[in-house]
């Protein structure tokens, strides 16, 4: 049997032909051969198609002799935090975040909610699922029910001093995914009046799959920050392991400059720590955590990989341009819920709104913002612009698809590892008109491949 469906660090795939019930079952048995589970958390978010393999994968495992407790719909960090604190052996969540419809997927986590991806035993599973799995196990799991939820809020409010906070009105969007049902047990501990878009879950996405990395994702949010005179919208994903920020004149504030806000808050309160961050935009940050005495350290990006390096480091705070957010206390794991309880506080405490927080930043690295392009063979484009921009470049590094540096601007091309695309990010050094030059340039080169 061929699977398709593994990637670097998860599992996706369009829904039957690469990612059905028989596949989930045997991922499910390989799952537990491979950690000799005894005890696993499972959930899924709202896709139409996550019920039944949730079950399917279930009862491979129970069939392994594991026993499963079920965490119901949830975003993906609230398997992240039932692994780690109810020390469950490993965890998995059915999900295909930000990807179509008809997609659907899993991130699967071992002990301690410590990654697994394709370096560290997850094409190890994928072998075991399409193997001789054997017979079931004449003693079979257990099923069970696990409330995780006071725990995981209790877990989140630690984070911020709720006396310390302001009234904000708040525009929240989880854009018909899971975060809704989360953001209602945290609103009555929470002075904000909350202004709710597309707030139920909804697997049939009425609204389109909820992806504000996308530009064309953030009118409504943005609209109502307008509309209701919000002092900041918030938006997620579909799994709310990404979290998008819009300030009050409704405008979005790239998570690049969220990075760097974060990592300030976080070296103020630990100076000296360690700060990982992804290579695709980089200098805001790497002056930031220098300049309040931090280490910035430079990861490949992808939340397993990003995690891996967080644990190895002991770092303090991690984040991607793409709004992933790696905090040390939640497990080394990323959260869509902590950045904007923390940003909430910055608003409150500081007495200014986020845009001005972030306005100097935003001026003194001006970036393209991330732009997809669909090539039949990207790597051609990759070498082409290498060879073209080498004699220019002062450093070149490979640690995620080609970084190059330049004095005045910098850029990073990189294959997606979840979807066919070519990705590029491009940032100078205070200066929009050669940021503009030089994205028009570089896209010029990439479109003659398409």
């Amino acid at each position: 049997m061929n699977i398709t469906c593994f990637k670097a660090y998860d599992i996706r795939g369009k829904v039957p032909e690469q990612l059905n019930e028989d596949i989930a079952y045997r991922i499910g048995r390989g799952f537990s051969k491979f950690l000799q589970a005894r005890r696993v958390v499972v959930g899924r978010d709202v896709r139409n198609s996550g019920q039944p393999l949730c079950s399917a994968l279930c009862k491979g495992l129970l069939d392994e002799g594991t026993d499963v407790f079920d965490i119901g719909i949830c975003g993906t960090e609230e398997i992240y935090f039932a692994t780690a604190h109810f020390k469950m052996d490993g965890g998995i969540v059915v999900t295909a975040s930000h990807n179509p419809a008809d997609f659907n997927g899993m991130k699967l986590v071992r002990e301690d909610a410590k990654p697994i991806s394709g370096d560290t035993g997850l094409f190890k599973i994928k072998e075991w699922a399409e193997g001789d799995l054997g017979a079931a196990k004449a003693s079979k799991g257990e099923l069970k029910t696990l409330d995780h939820r006071p725990d995981y809020i209790k877990h989140l409010l630690n984070y911020i001093d709720i006396n310390s906070l302001k009234p904000l009105r708040i525009v929240v969007n989880p854009g018909n995914g899971c975060a809704g049902p989360v953001i209602s047990k945290l609103e009555s501990y929470l002075p904000f009046e909350f202004i709710k878009v597309h707030f139920e879950p909804d697997g049939s996405f009425p609204n389109g799959i909820p992806n504000p990395l996308l530009p064309e994702k953030r009118a409504v949010t943005r609209e109502k920050v307008l509309s209701e005179k919000a002092d900041l919208g918030l938006a997620w994903d579909g799994d709310f392991d990404r979290c998008f920020f819009f300030d009050e004149t409704g405008r979005f504030i790239e998570g690049y400059y969220i990075v760097g806000l974060l990592a300030e808050y976080f070296l103020e309160k630990e100076p000296g720590a360690k700060i990982i961050h992804d290579p695709r935009l980089t200098w805001n940050t790497i002056e930031i955590v220098q300049s309040l005495g931090g280490i910035p350290i430079e990861s490949k990006t992808g939340h397993a990989f990003m995690k891996e390096r967080m644990r190895r480091e002991n770092a303090v705070y991690g984040g991607e341009m793409s709004a992933h957010h790696f905090f040390r206390d939640f497990y080394f794991c990323d959260s869509g819920m902590i950045p904007w309880l923390i940003i909430t506080q910055l608003i409150s405490k500081k007495g200014i709104p986020l845009f001005h927080m972030v306005e100097e930043r935003m001026k003194k690295f001006p970036v393209s913002g991330e732009i997809n392009r669909r090539l039949k063979d990207p790597q051609k484009a990759i070498n082409k612009i290498e060879e073209l921009y080498k004699k220019e470049a002062l450093r070149v590094a490979y640690v995620d698809g080609l970084s190059m540096e330049m004095d005045k601007w910098r850029f990073n091309l990189r294959c997606s590892n979840t979807e066919p695309l070519l990705r590029l990010n491009v940032e100078t050094k205070g200066d929009p008109k050669l940021l503009k030059e030089k994205t028009e340039e570089l896209l010029e080169i990439i479109d003659s491949y398409a």
